[in-house]
């Protein structure tokens, strides 16, 4: 065999190992869940609960808001299942439906961004598998309500919890595209008050 042929089936085989690593996480995540904390005592995300996991998840972490970020589902299980267990333990359940395959706008993100501020805190926000449009909220929340840095938001929007934000490959990569255009926006406001802010003086 020569040293070419080797050195091709062992990158191969090192691609196979990686893929199938990158797999097994994925799937560790969607059966434990993918519930993490945000922000200790203020916000957390998860993919979608069962109820004995958002039973557990209050109790634990005191949450007082879910937001659902699949949207209204009266008469699927799921959903019903989610609101009479909300309901049961006394929380506040608020519906806002976006997709993971489709970019939200500005104005979009900052309607979310005042409903994340106006709630009872803790907040548990969870989509399907916790890990698209869950990331682009986190992101949004960690950015724009805790004001902490654009890094730790970005970081949100990772394949730490489950996030393949690859363009083409990838169609949460929506998820991306919206926090980039989020971000153009805020530079462009920046940008808007400071020049504003030079003039009036």
């Amino acid at each position: 065999m020569t040293v070419f042929r080797k050195v091709v089936l062992a990158t191969i085989g090192g691609i196979g190992v990686l893929g199938a690593s990158c797999a097994a996480y994925a799937g560790f995540l969607q059966v434990t869940g993918n519930f993490h904390s945000v922000i200790d005592g203020q916000f957390y995300r998860s993919a979608q609960p069962t109820s004995e996991e958002l039973a557990s998840y209050v109790r634990t972490h005191g949450i007082k808001t879910v937001i659902n970020l699949r949207g209204t589902y009266p008469g699927t299980a799921w959903y019903d299942d989610e609101v009479t267990t909300a309901r049961s333990l006394g929380i506040t359940h608020i519906d806002f439906g976006m997709s993971a395959s489709k970019a939200i706008s500005p104005e979009q993100a900052e309607r979310l961004v005042e409903l994340m501020a106006s709630v009872p805190k803790p907040i548990l926000i969870h989509c399907l598998s916790g890990a698209d449009r869950s990331g682009l909220a986190a992101a949004l929340y960690v950015r724009k309500i805790a004001g902490l840095d654009e890094a730790r938001a970005e970081g949100q929007l990772s394949f730490y919890y489950g996030h393949v934000g690859i363009p083409v490959v990838s169609t949460a990569y929506a998820m991306d595209r919206s926090w980039e255009d989020i971000e153009a926006q805020d530079r462009k406001q920046a940008q808007a008050e400071l020049v504003n802010g030079a003039t009036v003086r």
